[in-house]
């Protein structure tokens, strides 16, 4: 990367950077988007098994692999400070991280998944494939964590193009194998849902084994010299890490874990109203990679100005981000409201489902705003290594606040379910406005450190 003197010159830079991002994001989404979508055309107690299934797994993911985001803002200030000697030291005590905390979620799983499943008021069929299917993601786990710290380490140099080509490689594939492993092809028994966790654990994989070769043969990435020779534990690295990235995950964590407790809450309904709000829920989710892909970009833009102490083109990437999040968001949600009777078609044959599905769509579109709002100024904050705020707004926003809302307009008024998506929006609204001042206060104490 290098440092640009105007806003064209900036937006020049940020759109190369956004776009895969945003493609990479979409690629990945577009498995678990696959994994529901084509397991919804086998049965609806198929789609409600994944939909428990990814409701348990997906916060636990997002909120661990978060954590070891933390390498984007260390890498992209040591690059932008001239340190890019202290850079593979960097990456390898996040690979060793990664692989701690993959044996951590592998054993707690064998130890709770029981329990939990159990302790839901879920058909027999629907339990049995959620605990299929999370056991075969299980064995991609793994792979998974130590591909976020590898495309962390390639984001952090700007070259986020590279991570969309990977993903594109291997999204084809996740398909293929979905379709022969879900529907029984090739000679193959028919799996449904638990075929969707295998083949998503099959493709993280291949993910991983296809960054390494990039990161360990090919420039710029080989020059830093990554796994080239034993590097040792050093728990103070660890530290620093786990300073950044628990803050960070946790803040994930909590705001993906609300989703998952009110899918989880969502178990009190029948299996039609589980169905229509996971899909509901699945795709407003795809959406919101465009806001979370311009957070992703921001973490790197901002760090690397940080790095290098220029504050005023942190603030101005920025704002550029912030700005073209809204902008994109609210084209979205349009986009949303007249096409939702089209969307739910494309999950589920299922009438009941479908009918159910659109109006589940029609609460989805107040989180557009809110995500274009909350996600880019998360990024920025991470480039700041300002982490901590934004976990305490998480923890509020959805669990003090959202959460609490939702409970009681769906057990106390005519709402039922829908009343935990206004609480969803309510809590979404509130992080963002949180956000926004942390972000104020942030930048006004840097102004104040140019001044003096």
């Amino acid at each position: 990367m290098k440092q640009a003197h105007t806003y064209r010159d900036k937006l020049k830079i940020f759109i190369q950077i956004v776009i895969p991002i945003v493609i990479t994001q979409v690629s990945l989404s577009s498995m678990n988007l696959f994994d529901i979508m084509m397991t919804g055309n086998v049965s609806a107690t198929d789609l409600a098994g994944v939909a428990v299934g990814s409701g348990l797994w997906i916060p636990v993911y997002t909120g661990l692999s978060g954590i070891l985001l933390s390498i984007t803002p260390i890498v992209a200030q040591l690059v932008g400070g001239k340190k890019g000697g202290e850079v593979s030291n960097s990456v390898t005590q996040g690979l060793y991280v990664s692989i701690v905390m993959s044996l951590i979620v592998i054993c707690l799983g064998a130890i709770v998944l029981n329990p939990i499943l159990n302790g839901m008021t879920l058909e027999n069929e629907v339990r049995y494939v959620a605990k299929y299917y999370l056991i075969a993601l299980s064995f991609g786990i793994f792979p998974l964590f130590a591909y976020s710290v590898v495309r962390s380490f390639i984001d952090a140099l700007g070259h986020t193009r590279i991570s969309m080509i990977i993903t594109l490689l291997s999204l084809p594939i996740n398909v293929l194998l979905n379709y022969v492993l879900i529907f029984g092809k090739l000679g193959l028994p028919s799996l449904g849902g638990i075929g969707a966790g295998i083949a998503s654990a099959l493709t993280y994989w291949l993910i991983l084994i296809i960054s390494l070769f990039i990161v360990l043969k090919y420039q710029p990435f080989a020059v830093y010299g990554i796994l080239k020779s034993w590097v040792p534990i050093q728990f103070n690295k660890w530290k620093e890490i786990l300073l950044i990235g628990v803050p960070i995950g946790l803040s994930i964590f909590f705001e993906t874990s609300i989703f998952s407790a009110v899918t989880l809450l969502m178990s009190a309904f029948d299996t039609i109203t589980i169905a229509a709000h996971q899909v509901a829920l699945n795709f407003a989710s795809f959406l919101y990679m465009i806001p979370l892909s311009i957070s992703m970009a921001l973490t790197i833009l901002v760090g690397f100005e940080v790095g290098a102490k220029r504050w005023k083109d942190a603030r101005q990437y920025t704002f550029l981000g912030i700005s073209i999040a809204v902008i994109f968001s609210s084209i979205l949600a349009i986009f949303l409201f007249f096409l939702r009777e089209e969307i739910a078609s494309l999950y589920t044959k299922d009438t009941d489902v479908l009918l159910l599905t659109t109006v589940f769509l029609i609460y989805a579109l107040f989180f557009q705003l809110s995500d274009a709002i909350a996600a880019p100024i998360q990024g920025a904050l991470r480039g700041y290594k300002d982490v901590n705020a934004a976990f305490y707004l998480a923890l509020i926003s959805y669990w003090v606040i959202g959460l609490p809302i939702g409970f009681i307009l769906a057990n106390f008024t005519e709402l039922g379910a829908f009343g935990y998506w206004v609480g969803l929006i309510v809590g979404l609204a509130a992080g963002a406005i949180g956000l926004s001042f942390r972000l104020i206060h942030l930048q006004k104490k840097v102004v104040k450190m140019e001044s003096e």
